[in-house]
């Protein structure tokens, strides 16, 4: 069914799904439990690790996770209100227990804690709804602690009353804040089931006796399956009038009775028989009147009204959604074809009802009619929205599933299965899900800050479903709400994400961000080089600035965080470093900051400087787009493909080949690229044409490369050489662009070529230096991108200068190995190959020299440089000491 989250086949979760239950480390969720009991954290672990974890991406959260969020969300929330009524000044939720008095707290039990709204839009199993829980627990605890020893009468006499009416005050508070406090949505119906008997065997847990037990709170209105991300948060009750009910939808039309202002009644009816039903529930039999005890299938009429009444809204306010995509936004399905372009049509009701919206301002009206939620905590799903190709396929064949398989084998697999009508149609109703979603997300007033400008220009990044939850999760707030969210570190650092960290410094305050690298598996199944974020912002006002921690392991440093050692980064300094991106640099200490501040003064790498040097990047081949032009052997004719994991820091021989390339084919879809961007220059300036045969291709030309796919956790993270002439790259290698089109004088010159051999060898050793790692791997997260490189600082060295002689030749003789490169070896003066150096001693002192050398250049001292040098914790010592003595010999 489609949905804006990945496709999946719904279904009720069987006994067979579940994996047999092993003991669990001892920081899993049923470490603190005697063995005969029944701890509800272990269903949440095993639906998060085994049913969602395949579904959505979304993954099991530590405990130590949700209870921070909860303190810098809930805590503060609390600490807030309470200081600006009571007009005082606690700094944390302990000072506030610890100083309660009668005026407090009436503030709390009568003002602040009833009213008070939290959600996770994405709950999964629970996991967060039970920590909220767990920590309101222990303010009412102190309050009710405090209530007994007051004299106050009113106070006194809403304890006597509970008591008399509850035998267990522990679970009467619990009870209070699921039915008072606890919202959540997810897409799963059985995550929000498994959600809501979470909280109640959190309930039940709290009592000793059966006789203690009371009836469980009805929580169906609080925790509701849906699609968080597509729905209406305010609904515009003049167009939902405007709309003729469905009588059809459910027998006897209910809203029928229900015209004029239609939309406002509907919503007092629905709210008034919701807390009828609530009351029902909360109710033990002691409690409720002999002649409500007689009325039992009432309540489950007036249930049926409720559901009906929800049935029969949804039909309209599906039908604003559909106005929205269709009339205002102008979105078609597209019914995606086996060969051709999609068939588009005219979305209809039913393509809306299949993405089972979630109408926010219906559901939660009232949330909504104080402004929105007080409180968000997430853990939203990462996932990529779009279709995933070996994912489809892995159901009908057991070969896609194995790991590592190469394009060309999955391709072959694929057309294979394409061949059974069955498989073809269901992969074309399967990509047909996505377009119109996709399209949506793009143009959607509330989905205004998914794409980001850089320098003017879009950036056409996927839709990611982390990016599309915090922006989501901003509209739900209200001013002053406070939010905690768990995501990837690309919200910090990504060109994707650009507009989100503007919407975040202009229009919330950060009050933390704390960036863990998995090294330690605190999301299992996550590569233990992913890094994510747990962030935390109040909706409204500006940051000027907000706390900062990079690369932890151990999810209990959060207890102490933000601490008097953090680094508070200052916004404005973020737009000095990143004017255009707003990345935010991984400075982990006030060094950091210093050396960044001093690099600055040099020119970006990608800052066009007259009189100088100039570098502009390409790509040639996409390992996707282009696959069918690569051949699995060598042969005559054919030159081969360079994947980026083929080349290391100054050597082209990393790897062996595995895809080789027709050369007149490749060249003839190289020339056909180059060509057309010529005769746009030539037709903007009426030039004739040149003639084919005087366009020169870059691949025959020796050219700096990189590669792209590098984490910045990884040993080195900016690794580039030159290439040979005479091959080919695939995406996963970055390029120098060689020929350009240039007016040289009122000459125009379409194979202008910005660098010489020696400059070549000059960037390729500044991009190779521990300085220039060091700052890209502050920027990225698993690819070194063309535009954080542009935006790296450089000195621009030119022919003449002092140190660049040095640097020239030392780097040529780490390059010039082999006689592929006995013509470039002789223009920058080292002759052939043959005086090349391949000892890896030699090589090693060579790379130290260069890296001292660098150094000097960006005008560190020793103490900078050997700061620089303890942020590479995989490389080895020696090799790290090895280029801090180069730098103090040069002194």
């Amino acid at each position: 069914m489609p949905k804006s989250y990945p496709p999946l086949q719904k279904g009720l979760i069987k006994a067979r799904n579940l994996p047999s239950i092993a003991p669990f480390p001892n920081d899993r969720p049923d470490a603190e439990k005697e063995s005969n009991e029944i701890n509800p954290d272990v269903l949440g672990y095993i639906f998060e690790k085994y049913i969602n974890q395949k579904q959505f991406g979304a993954y099991y959260t530590r405990p130590q996770i949700t209870e921070y969020l909860c303190d810098r969300t809930i805590n503060k929330l609390i600490l807030d209100r309470v200081n600006r009524h009571a007009n005082q000044e606690f700094t944390d939720i302990k000072q506030l227990l610890g100083s309660l008095n009668d005026s407090l707290c009436h503030l709390l039990l009568e003002d602040i804690l009833p009213e008070l709204s939290l959600l996770d839009p994405a709950c999964g199993s629970g996991a967060f709804l039970v920590a909220a829980m767990k920590t309101l627990i222990p303010i009412y605890q102190q309050i009710i602690h405090r209530v007994a020893q007051s004299s106050d009468e009113r106070l006194s006499a809403w304890l006597q009353q509970i008591q008399q009416s509850h035998n267990s005050l522990e679970y009467y508070i619990k009870k209070r804040i699921i039915t008072d406090n606890l919202y959540g949505v997810d897409i799963m119906e059985e995550a929000t089931e498994i959600a809501k008997l979470r909280l109640f065997l959190a309930l039940v847990a709290s009592v000793d006796r059966v006789e203690d037990l009371e009836p469980l709170p009805n929580v169906d209105f609080n925790i509701m399956a849906g699609n968080s991300l597509i729905g209406l948060i305010r609904v515009d009750g003049d167009a939902f009038n405007r709309l003729h009910s469905s009588s059809s939808a459910i027998q006897g039309d209910l809203l029928a009775p229900l015209a004029a202002s239609e939309y406002q009644k509907i919503l007092a009816e629905k709210n008034k028989s919701i807390e009828l039903y609530k009351k029902h529930a909360f109710l033990s039999d002691e409690q409720r009147h002999p002649e409500e005890r007689s009325k039992d299938q009432s309540i489950l009429a007036l249930r049926d009204h409720i559901d009906g009444m929800n049935r029969e809204s949804q039909v309209k306010l599906n039908q604003i959604l559909l106005d929205e995509f269709s009339t205002k936004l102008g979105i078609k399905y597209e019914q995606a074809q086996l060969q051709g372009k999609p068939k588009k049509r005219l979305l209809n009701r039913g393509d809306m009802d299949a993405l089972e919206p979630f109408h926010w301002g219906y559901h939660f009206d009232k949330v909504f009619a104080r402004g929105g939620f007080d409180a968000i905590i997430a853990n939203p799903p990462w996932e990529i929205f779009k279709p995933q190709a070996k994912e489809f396929f892995a159901r009908y064949s057991d070969l896609v599933t194995k790991n590592k398989m190469d394009i060309k084998t999955f391709e072959k697999e694929q057309k294979k299965l394409l061949q059974n009508p069955e498989v073809a149609a269901a992969w074309c109703e399967y990509k047909s899900q996505f377009p119109h979603v996709s399209l949506y997300y793009r143009s959607a007033e509330k989905y205004q800050n998914q794409i980001s400008v850089v320098n003017g220009r879009k950036q056409g990044t996927d839709i990611n479903l982390y990016k599309l939850f915090l922006e989501r999760c901003f509209h739900l707030l209200r001013s002053g709400g406070e939010c905690g969210i768990v995501i990837p570190s690309g919200i910090y650092t990504d060109l994707g994400t650009k507009q989100l960290r503007e919407l975040l410094f202009s229009q919330t305050q950060v009050t933390g961000l704390f960036c863990f690298e998995n090294r330690k598996a605190i999301f299992e199944g996550v590569d233990s080089r992913f890094k994510f974020v747990v962030l935390s912002f109040e909706k409204g006002g500006k940051t000027e600035s907000f706390p900062t921690r990079f690369m932890r392991h151990e999810v209990g440093e959060l207890l102490d965080f933000p601490g008097s050692d953090d680094i508070y980064l200052d916004v404005d300094l973020i737009r000095r470093l990143s004017p255009d991106s707003l990345s935010v640099m991984e400075f982990k200490s006030e060094m950091d900051v210093q050396i960044a501040q001093k690099m600055t003064r040099f020119p970006l790498l990608g800052e066009t400087v007259a009189g100088k040097w100039n570098l502009k990047l390409t790509r040639e081949f996409d390992m996707t787009n282009d696959s069918h032009l690569f051949k699995t052997e060598p042969g005559e004719g054919r030159l081969p493909l360079y994947e980026g994991k083929m080349i290391h820091q100054f050597t082209h021989l990393w790897g062996e080949p595995k895809y080789w390339l027709d050369e007149q084919e490749a060249k003839d879809a190289l020339l056909s690229k180059r060509l057309k961007s010529i005769q746009k220059e030539c037709r903007k300036c009426d030039l004739e044409e040149p003639r084919i045969e005087d366009i020169l291709l870059d691949y025959n030309s020796y050219r700096i490369a990189f590669r792209d796919v590098a984490a910045s956790t990884n040993e080195r993270t900016a690794i580039s050489t030159i290439l040979t002439p005479n091959v080919f790259c695939p995406h996963t290698m970055s390029l120098e662009q060689v020929y350009t089109c240039q007016f040289l004088g009122n000459e125009f010159n379409f194979n202008t070529s910005s660098l010489n051999n020696k400059y070549r060898l000059f960037i390729c050793t500044l991009m190779n230096s521990f300085i220039f790692d060091c700052w890209i791997r502050r920027s990225i997260t698993a690819h070194v991108s063309f535009f954080f490189v542009y935006n790296t600082p450089v000195p621009r060295l030119q022919e003449g200068d002092r140190w660049f002689h040095p640097i020239v030749d030392r780097a040529a003789k780490l390059i010039c190995t082999t006689p592929e490169f006995d013509d470039l070896a002789a223009e920058v003066g080292l002759g052939s190959h043959h005086h090349g150096v391949t000892d890896e001693t030699e090589r090693s002192q060579l790379r130290a020299e260069l890296d001292g050398i660098i150094a000097h250049l960006y005008n560190l001292t020793a103490t900078e440089f050997a700061h620089i040098l303890t942020t590479f914790p995989i490389v080895p010592d020696a090799v790290k000491q090895a280029a801090l003595n180069a730098y103090r010999d040069l002194d």
